[in-house]
């Protein structure tokens, strides 16, 4: 995206891998919640976990030991003008999908207008910059775009390639657990709707060979079974019924620090591994729908921002594991917390002053902080000032409009005992001030469909972050997205501020330059007071059972399960006998 790769031509493979690790074995896998689908790229229904990753294939692929470099996968070369006003994929010509038939040209096209017409919100978004997409000799395609957007190649080129003979707009769109035709590593081959899929090596896998893909996808088999609460799936564990625990489903701190007694560990049969980072700490939240009246006054979301009381709840429910939260970018270059703007934010940022808070610029803005008594006494003072300001008022203990009398209350949303622990310990808070928060935990299911069509009041949820954050920020961020069904924008943000920083993000030519517009985002969206920051862990914490093995070097990412492999003496075994009796 800027500057240059990390690796020339010719290379021999990654540099986080084990270009000789073994073959075969079952990797199995957990996953809380249910899925009542197997297509990952429309908005309907819960998509199953895995076949995006598994089963589909892009142009090109992505290396994680850098900010955002993309190699030849479908595509064997690319062309681009300086501008990158348009790119040109030529494919190779022995990509092939699991059926036998090749990839063409006119597969590249049929999923660049299907996903455009009937994918997901952010694919329709990205794909509608294409102003032009045409074939190009034999084996070419060319997208030719709308604007100044210079991440549109890179794009393109992580754009899934799906089968035209396989698939029709009619059928695309419904949700099923038909077994997809793709290109990728892996194939389906079992399903039991909502509670397991298990994937098998397409043994003629075309790509196989290539530098990009050596070392990885190395186990035969993968099954992903689905729990419905961590404390289920926490005892499967223990029993040895899958491998990893902590890669889909992080392992919080309590977790982390209480649940690894068992003689298994003891043993060394399973080991606590813990991975650095390298890449922004993903902003996990409480996001308020500001699309509710409710939440639609600063001040108020400010004022409920000074009630949470994080060192207090760090020390009692997380053991102290975990950081505060500072930034939508915390942990890299691209955060602004503790930095004073540079001039060239300030002067992206200047046309909208007035949506910036106080400290913001100089750097001296954070969260509030507490001595972690659980008194926070001077945050409850801050949030009844504020919410005066903001036209409430208490009377006879409840916090109420000062015109109407109607009662500030609303309702925080969970999907797990452990956001319910956390959302009744911040109900508490809120009702020290009068303010009603009422905690309401329902199914994954119903969960996901509320948060796609925005019936929320308020809700966690967790937005990750890459060391070069682009269009997905306009689904997150942008004006347009706050109307969009399915979308991340969750908050339901509708700022020019931050509009204008994504616009500047995109076409940044340099780093330097893209730097300053990320960390002016940050400021616009961190002014906003859209969400309460929680936490973030210092390290990706796993647990695997012994027989799993690592690459010596993980990624800016930590770890990626798809570079792991099973040690042969006993990925045999595990095929044939029971969990327990294995362990």
């Amino acid at each position: 995206m800027h500057d240059q790769p990390k690796y020339a031509d010719g290379f021999a493979n990654l540099g986080y891998v084990n270009p000789a690790a073994p073959k075969g074995g079952t990797l199995r896998l957990a996953v809380l919640g249910s899925f009542d689908s197997v297509n990952p790229f429309i908005i309907k229904g819960a998509p199953v976990a895995g076949a995006r990753e598994y089963v589909y294939e892009t142009l090109l692929a992505r290396t994680y030991d850098e900010p955002f470099s993309l190699y030849g996968l479908i595509a064997e070369s690319v062309d681009t003008p300086e501008d990158r006003s348009s790119v040109t994929f030529q494919l190779r010509p022995e990509a092939r999908f699991a059926d036998g038939k090749p990839i063409t040209p006119d597969d590249v096209l049929f999923s660049w207008k299907l996903l455009k017409e009937k994918g997901r919100p952010n694919h329709r978004g990205y794909y509608s910059k294409v102003v032009k997409a045409e074939k190009v000799g034999e084996r070419g395609v060319k997208f030719t775009f709308d604007g100044a957007d210079r991440e549109m190649p890179l794009i393109m080129g992580l754009m899934p390639v799906l089968p035209s003979h396989a698939l029709t707009p009619e059928s695309f769109e419904k949700t099923s657990f038909d077994k997809p035709v793709a290109s990728g590593p892996y194939v389906v081959e079992d399903i039991e709707p909502g509670a397991s899929i298990t994937y098998r090596k397409n043994p003629g896998w075309w790509g196989r060979d290539l530098p990009v893909n050596r070392g990885q996808y190395n186990f035969e088999r993968i099954r992903i079974d689905y729990y419905r609460d961590r404390t289920t799936m926490m005892e499967a564990f223990r029993k040895g019924l899958f491998d990893v625990l902590g890669d889909s489903d992080p392992i919080d701190a309590v977790r982390w620090a209480d649940s690894f007694d068992f003689p298994a560990v003891e043993n060394g049969l399973v080991k606590k591994l813990a991975f650095d980072l390298g890449v922004p700490a993903p902003m996990s939240a409480l996001a308020f729908n500001t699309r509710r009246e409710v939440f639609a006054d600063r001040r108020v979301r400010e004022a409920l921002t000074e009630v949470f009381d994080f060192e207090w709840l760090n020390k009692m429910l997380y053991r102290g594991l975990y950081a505060r939260t500072e930034s939508f970018f915390d942990r890299s270059e691209l955060s602004s917390h503790g930095r004073a703007a540079t001039e060239a934010e300030s002067a992206l940022l200047a046309p909208y002053a007035a949506e910036l808070a106080p400290g913001i610029l100089d750097g001296t803005f954070s969260q509030p902080q507490t001595d972690a008594s659980g008194t926070n006494r001077e945050g409850r003072k801050r949030a009844i000032q504020l919410l005066d300001e903001a036209g409430y008022e208490l009377r006879d203990g409840r916090m109420v409009s000062k015109a109407t009398g109607a009662p500030l209350s609303f309702e925080m949303i969970c999907v797990s005992r452990e956001q319910e622990r956390l959302l009744l310990a911040y109900a508490h808070a809120l009702a020290q001030i009068g303010v009603e928060g009422r905690v309401r935990m329902i199914d994954s299911a119903q969960f996901q469909r509320r948060a796609t069509s925005f019936d929320f009041d308020l809700m966690q949820t967790t937005w990750a972050s890459s060391l070069s954050p682009g269009n997905e920020q306009s689904f997150r961020w942008s004006s347009a997205s706050a109307k969009q069904d399915g979308s991340f924008n969750y908050a339901g943000v509708e700022s020019k501020g931050a509009d204008a920083m994504i616009a500047a993000m995109l076409s940044a030519k340099t780093r330097a330059e893209f730097v300053a517009a990320v960390r002016a985002l940050d400021r616009v969206l961190l002014s906003g007071r859209y969400a309460i920051p929680l936490y973030y862990a210092p390290k990706q914490w796993i647990a695997a059972w012994a027989q799993l093995r690592q690459p010596p070097v993980s990624t800016l990412y930590g770890a990626r399960l798809e570079t792991w492999w099973a040690e042969p003496s006993k990925s045999a075994a595990k095929g044939a006998g029971t969990a327990e009796g294995e362990h």
